[in-house]
């Protein structure tokens, strides 16, 4: 282990000295090191600089500037994009007999946000960590896990492996000083003249999530959703507005609900739609208010790893198949095939690929630059969605934190107030008798209440130095932990400039989403930004979706 160098030092402690202190004491930086890990940024911004001016007015591009279009090749199916998506599409593809099928990816591993990274031989996520129990709806992710054997039918009830589902202690929030149980804030830790109202609000969202869950109008895929001029109503305004208008304006709920719509959108209650803040419940465990009896929570499965397990899995049997560092540069659509033209970074060369059917299992604003004349859905999809930049940071300890009483160490560990969303323990799940070394996951979501703040925060992620973020990372887990500078021996980063598609008013029902979704050309469509945001289920959805469709066009010409 060795320290960081004079500049490095200075730069950390310079930005620990920007942020508001939690505490009354300073922290020093301590001799870990640590990196930016996952591909460039620059790797992805190739696409975006290739050619000035609107995606369909670039050209064609050339290897070395001339009219050659570098190595060419065939394949019955392309997929571009390598997260959920398009493994789920592959899969798919394979599942049917569809064999030539090949999947590019700019990034060196697959998996998207839900990839893996390794510290002192422990497993860490990179991105995405869990995933909750599937509902009746989700199907496809439903057989998937039977498939991988984390779930069987018992008595006609599904069964989930126990190893996998979350250890217990699940949750625990920070809060005035001391760890409690569960993630919504305890009455009794409130100010005493915040509390009778507090609850009285508490109940009353209770009432609301358990009246909008009825009639099938919330579900995880949002596809299968029953249609309701209430969910239209809901996506008009924001979750900040319809909370106003409910009168629910208690301090304590108005953080926790806040906090979830950061954690499951990327951002704030002021930006999502009031559809989205009341989806976050309605499709999956509701709200449990204190004091009224509850069913148990959906379980979640999760892995030191995150969902990374299921990712690597997902694309396993690619083989040969699977192309990495390879982006994605211009894309022709013929009436017969359609032809993909790819930089390969590893051989520093050009490709050419034509294909019966190309699958972008892309963001749709990256998939617009593709085109040398974008579909005009494509155009006002991309338009319409904005995208919350994340920072993930790993941090590897020597020893156990301290821990100051209250709740006792859990799985997934957040800080009232806090900017981050908290942390997790990778090591939560094994089966080890005592506490010691492990890797924390540290989440912060930059979408923030505005898409000017939005804007602001990406720039920051993107210009701040390691030094910088690594140091704000630490000053916020020093609230609860005054002693983790000393236990760092690593601290790792993944920065994501567009992570997630966040669900602003308008977006649930934007009608170029679901033309895109049906579309039958030789280009197809399979992301979560379909769904107007992003989760494992409805990537999986859009890419299975997709993969099977197009599986039945081909065998259906075989015979």
């Amino acid at each position: 282990m060795r320290g960081l160098d004079d500049p490095a030092r200075r730069a950390l402690l310079a930005a620990a000295a920007t942020l508001p202190l939690a505490a009354c004491h300073r922290i020093d930086p301590a001799p870990y090191v640590g990196a930016w890990v996952g591909a460039a940024h620059e790797r992805g911004h190739r696409l975006r600089e290739l050619a000035p001016g609107p995606p369909q007015a670039a050209s064609w591009p050339s290897a070395a500037g001339s009219s050659d279009s570098g190595r060419q090749r065939r394949a019955a199916v392309v997929v571009v994009g390598a997260g959920i998506a398009g493994l789920a599409a592959a899969r798919a593809l394979m599942r049917a007999g569809i064999d030539d099928v090949h999947v590019f990816d700019l990034e060196d591993a697959p998996g998207g946000n839900s990839r893996a990274h390794v510290m002192g031989g422990m497993a860490c996520p990179l991105g995405a960590h869990y995933l909750p129990v599937p509902g009746e709806q989700a199907g496809e992710v439903a057989e998937y896990l039977a498939e991988l054997g984390l779930s069987r039918t018992e008595n006609g009830r599904t069964v989930f492996d126990e190893r996998t589902l979350c250890h217990a202690p699940q949750e625990r929030l920070f809060i005035a000083g001391q760890w409690v149980d569960g993630l919504l804030p305890p009455v009794d830790a409130l100010p005493a003249g915040e509390r009778s109202e507090t609850q009285r609000q508490y109940l009353l969202f209770h009432a609301l999530v358990e009246s909008a869950s009825r009639g099938g109008a919330f579900c995880v895929p949002t596809a299968r959703a029953l249609p309701s001029t209430q969910t239209a109503a809901l996506d008009r305004i924001t979750f900040a507005q319809w909370l106003d208008a409910q009168a629910l304006t208690a301090p304590a709920l108005r953080w926790y609900l806040d906090y979830c719509c950061r954690d499951d959108f990327g951002a704030g209650a002021s930006l999502v739609s009031a559809w989205a803040g009341l989806h976050y419940f309605a499709s999956r465990h509701g709200f449990h208010a204190p004091g009224l009896d509850a069913e148990d929570r959906d379980g979640v499965l999760t892995w030191p790893q995150g969902n990374a397990w299921l990712s690597t899995r997902l694309a396993a049997g690619l083989g040969e198949r699977w192309h990495p560092g390879c982006v994605a540069l211009r894309l022709r659509e013929g009436r017969h095939d359609a032809s993909l033209a790819l930089w390969n970074v590893q051989a520093l060369s050009l490709e050419t690929w034509t294909a019966g059917h190309v699958v972008l299992a892309l963001p749709l604003f990256v998939a617009a630059r593709l085109f040398e004349a974008a579909p005009g859905a494509l155009l006002a999809a991309a338009g319409a969605l904005q995208h919350a930049p994340w920072l993930v940071a790993n941090l590897q300890l020597k020893e156990p934190l301290l821990d100051h009483g209250g709740a006792a160490p859990a799985w997934d560990n957040v800080m009232m107030d806090s900017p981050t969303l908290g942390y997790v323990d990778a090591m939560h799940q094994s089966l080890r008798p005592h506490a010691g070394p492990t890797v924390l996951t540290v989440y912060w979501a930059l979408g923030g209440n505005s898409a000017e703040e939005l804007r602001r925060q990406r720039i920051r992620l993107l210009d701040s130095s390691w030094a910088e973020w690594s140091g704000s990372v630490v000053h916020e887990l020093a609230r609860p932990h005054p002693d983790i500078t000393a236990k760092i021996e690593r601290l790792d980063l993944m920065r994501y400039g567009h992570a997630m598609a966040v669900p602003t008013p308008g977006v649930r029902s934007h009608p170029a989403l679901q033309a895109l979704a049906q579309a039958r050309g030789r280009v197809r469509f399979a992301h979560s930004d379909l769904s107007g945001y992003s989760v494992f289920e409805e990537a999986f959805f859009h890419g299975d979706r997709v993969g099977r469709d197009l599986a039945l066009s081909l065998l259906a010409r075989r015979r």
